[in-house]
């Protein structure tokens, strides 16, 4: 079980980054550079989308850091 909650705390740390470079809110932001920032037609139902899925992976890679830092998982 420890070794789930590792991984899962990993890939979370992962995606999380990604996604917050993903991010743009002044401007083109990371996305820019591939020229994929009009990938989407509409730039706010993209960028609604993009909040909830980190606020997703936010909540949890909090979770796992809760469970491995007081040792609830063994």
């Amino acid at each position: 079980m420890l070794g789930l909650v590792w991984t899962i705390q990993i890939i979370s740390a992962i995606l999380l980054i990604v996604l917050v470079l993903i991010h743009s809110p002044k401007g083109d932001g990371i996305a820019g550079i591939g020229g994929s920032a009009q990938l989407f037609t509409s730039q706010k139902g993209a960028e609604k989308n993009l909040n909830k899925l980190t606020a997703v992976v936010t909540i949890v890679f909090t979770i796992c850091v809760f469970l491995l830092g007081f040792g609830i998982v063994k």
